[in-house]
């Protein structure tokens, strides 16, 4: 295992005479894989996915986000191992059984057993990936890198211990953003806002749940103001997060009565369907929510996209990296310029807001 700090490569028997530690320049390792139980994996490991996270240390990210990607590639590493043994296994199998073919029936029924073996984990490949590590172990993890690394430079800290206010410009309630991407949940604006979004494409970033609190009711105002805003709403595939767009076109707190335009760039659940590298999540909770929708919401949805949110399933923006989910909001940005184009645009019911709203026809996400 080669050491973050200098490089050096120390066996099993290195780490061990120096307590843990590098032979050459004495570097803590934070983890050891012979004593990590059911998940093992390196420093190197570690740093690694930190370092694609941030995209080389560019993009801010999330706490979440942090925890999805060890999560994938732990998964991926647990399957690629199961997969090599049951393919070894299966070929075993088969050749024992081409000796015997003709000596027993038996050896025949293992062709067959280990055949059935090799479908059965590529068809298990394909399907869509499970969030299977506990969050408690990720955290300990992550909380264990911190303390012999230093804090991870780019990882956020959660939004509800931000306790600092911002300063509001005198000026800010005098100008008018002609954008504003409203999320379902405070840590993708935090995201969105952390990396200059906003900025780079004089568009506004909130939440719904009221963040960023210290100006987000003088930005909200400012907005209301300009006659020629575009909405674009950026949410999970839930019942929560299906259900933005009618919040938004018919709640007097938001935009009912408005003739603003909505765009709605997803998470839904028919790009989830059509895909076979997400991590679907499933809770009861989540179940009653897509139960309790307003039949407004579900009218829009197909039958087999409510079939899916009535079972539970779920699937949350921040198993995305930062670099995807900005790469989706600026194309959808780019997209909207002419909803009439019919690109990857289709008109729907307003919800009786007033407004025109827009979701995107794509069965991908970006």
């Amino acid at each position: 295992m080669k050491c973050i700090r200098c490089g050096t490569d120390n066996n099993l028997r290195d780490r061990t005479a120096n307590f843990g530690r590098c032979k050459n320049c004495n570097h803590t390792f934070a983890f050891e894989p012979t004593s990590m139980g059911q998940f093992k994996f390196t420093d190197g490991f570690f740093d690694k996915a930190i370092n694609d996270l941030s995209a080389n240390n560019t993009l801010y990210f999330t706490t979440k986000q942090v925890y999805y990607l060890l999560s994938k590639r732990l998964s991926n590493k647990k399957s690629l191992e199961s997969t090599q043994a049951i393919i070894g296994l299966s070929i075993i199998v088969i050749f024992l059984g081409i000796i015997g073919v003709f000596q027993n029936l038996f050896l025949i029924f293992l062709i067959f057993l280990g055949a059935l073996l090799i479908f059965s984990t590529i068809k298990f490949k394909r399907k869509n990936k499970v969030f299977t590590i506990p969050t408690p172990q990720l955290e300990e993890w992550v909380t264990r890198w911190e303390l012999i690394n230093n804090s991870i430079n780019k990882k956020l800290p959660d939004t509800v211990n931000i306790t600092q206010a911002t300063t509001v410009s005198d000026d800010i309630s005098v100008y008018s953003f002609d954008r504003l991407v409203v999320c379902d949940n405070a840590e993708i604006a935090q995201m969105l806002i952390a990396n200059n979004f906003h900025f780079e494409n004089n568009c506004a970033v909130l939440s719904i749940t009221g963040y960023p609190q210290s100006i987000f009711d003088t930005v909200l105002e400012m907005l209301r103001r300009n006659p020629d805003l575009k909405v674009y709403v950026l949410h999970d595939a839930s019942p929560n997060g299906v259900s933005l767009v009618h919040q938004l076109s018919t709640s007097s707190n938001w935009f009912r009565d408005s003739n603003v335009m909505i765009f709605d760039l997803g998470l839904m659940p028919r790009q989830i369907l059509s895909s076979r590298d997400m991590f679907v999540r499933k809770s009861q909770e989540s179940a009653q929510q897509s139960q309790n929708l307003p039949e407004a919401v579900r009218q829009d949805l197909s039958g087999e996209e409510l079939k899916w949110l009535d079972a539970g399933n779920f699937v949350e923006l921040e198993s995305f990296t930062p670099q995807k989910i900005l790469q989706v909001v600026t194309q959808g940005i780019a997209k909207s310029r002419d909803p009439n184009s019919g690109d990857s645009l289709v008109a729907i019911d307003g919800y009786g807001g007033g407004g025109d709203v827009y979701i995107f026809a794509s069965d991908s996400f970006g």
